[in-house]
């Protein structure tokens, strides 16, 4: 006999073991990520490229944003910058484009790397590229007003990519005794995160309680774009759960500080 009151029950209860299992995975690409330069010649799956599209689409949306996943194309990594980077075998990648404003590369940075952790649970490498790239023309469309802000090259890795050498959390933060666990954690998942050449020169601060919200306040020390992909690597243990400035969420506020 149907009970519509345990069904309720048990559909909530699905639905939260599906956001814990998700949560775990992205967990899990925090740690096992790694900037790939160079990959096979495997074409992307149907279904990958299915799911990397609605991805796109769904974060497009969201960001303001017209980020396009080029494939089969690899005349952009052929040109001199990219083989002075290293890289080699990409022929798929992600523009990541919008329209021109003060807080373009900000939210690039933030939406590109939830795309960069998904395509890592996908079983899929990345890399993102300031520089060496070409822009072809005929692969990728600008609407009046867009730019382009870097290119994410995507594929099957020939490698895993390898670690670097990380600070530890209290040089990047006042984690301390009196700080709550999951600060820590989240400092933790965003020292994992990748900077250019390495250096983490970013900052984050517990400042404690506010109107029964928790504050914490995030120092940029590079680009905009790394900055907002450490606030993404730290979501696990909600360090950053708003999208600019001081928009709150589930009860934390995180405080812009681009000293």
């Amino acid at each position: 006999m149907n009970n519509p009151q345990i069904s309720l029950k048990l559909s909530k209860f699905a639905t939260l073991i599906k956001h814990i299992e998700a949560e775990i995975t992205i967990q899990e690409a925090i740690e096992a990520r790694h900037s790939v330069r160079a990959y096979k010649e495997q074409p992307l799956t149907a279904e990958v490229v299915k799911t990397l599209e609605e991805k796109i689409t769904g974060l497009n949306r969201e960001g303001h944003l017209h980020m396009q996943l080029i494939m089969n194309e690899p005349k952009a990594f052929q040109g001199t910058l990219a083989k002075y980077g290293k890289f080699r075998g990409v022929n798929n990648y992600i523009v990541m484009a919008g329209q021109k404003a003060d807080d373009l590369d900000e939210r690039i940075g933030y939406y590109g790397e939830q795309l960069v952790l998904m395509a890592q649970t996908l079983g899929l490498n990345t890399c993102w590229v300031g520089l060496s790239y070409s822009k072809v023309p005929g692969t990728y469309v600008l609407e009046d007003g867009e730019k382009i802000a870097c290119y994410i090259a995507v594929g099957y890795g020939e490698t895993q990519g390898v670690g670097h050498k990380v600070k530890t959390v209290e040089q990047v933060s006042n984690v301390s005794d009196t700080t709550p666990s999951w600060f820590k954690k989240g400092v933790e998942a965003a020292l994992l995160a990748p900077t250019a050449v390495n250096q983490q020169k970013f900052s984050f601060e517990y400042v404690g309680m506010k109107d029964g919200r928790h504050q914490v306040r995030a120092k940029k020390g590079f680009s905009m774009i790394g900055y907002t992909k450490r606030r993404i690597w730290a979501l696990p243990s909600v360090i950053s759960r708003s999208v600019q400035g001081k928009k709150t969420l589930n009860g934390y506020n995180y405080i812009k500080n681009y000293k």
